[in-house]
């Protein structure tokens, strides 16, 4: 096993205990998962991984993209255990969904996966949008570890990258980028807030 399969293993590691600790902060009832977000989030990978496989791309590379998918469908089903969860459907879900479904059809009927893996990575970005904005208004109700802990599982995949072109890496691209936004949702106005408050006092 080479040192780049140790790292896709270590990044498969960190993804499934961020996830775990969402489905634990779920039940608990202190997380309140977006559940349109998180069964988006379930779809788009998955379209992505078997378009990838198809594509005939590395396994090892692809399988950050299966977890991407798998772990949000455990949350899903998780979130059932909490009345609390939220469940809002809003103009960007619908876009979401008719852009997952496009990307199936791509896949299925055009054969062309690298056009399946695309769709999926705007469709699972318009699943981000409402627990984006949820997490700006009410980070209380996110676990925002879960998601810096995907940040680091994506950069320690990266090197597993055979070839940079769209099934091997598209994805791998989206989620490191999508993943620093949620985290920055979550945690942003704590951020600022505390800035603020830190220039306004060395002012006085």
């Amino acid at each position: 096993m080479s040192f780049v399969h140790i790292l896709v293993i270590f990044s498969a590691v960190i993804s499934i205990f961020g996830s775990s600790t969402y489905i634990w902060d779920t039940i608990k009832g202190k997380t309140k998962p977006n559940r349109v977000s998180w069964s988006l989030w379930a779809l788009a990978p998955i379209i992505a991984t078997f378009a990838a496989l198809s594509a005939h791309a590395d396994v090892w590379a692809t399988t950050r993209v299966f977890l991407s998918g798998f772990m949000p469908l455990l949350i899903f089903i998780a979130s059932f255990f909490n009345k609390k969860s939220f469940w809002k459907i809003t103009f960007f879900d619908a876009i979401c969904g008719v852009f997952s479904f496009l990307a199936i059809i791509v896949w299925l009927l055009m054969g062309s996966a690298q056009w399946a893996i695309l769709l999926a990575v705007i469709a699972d970005g318009f699943a981000s949008l409402p627990t984006m904005v949820k997490g700006w208004k009410h980070p209380e109700t996110e676990t925002g570890l879960t998601f810096a802990l995907g940040f680091i599982a994506v950069l320690l995949v990266l090197p597993s990258i055979p070839v940079w072109d769209i099934q091997n890496s598209a994805f791998q691209i989206y989620l490191l980028i999508v993943n620093a936004f949620l985290v920055f949702a979550i945690y942003g106005r704590r951020i600022l807030a505390k800035g603020f408050l830190f220039v306004n006092k060395n002012k006085v």
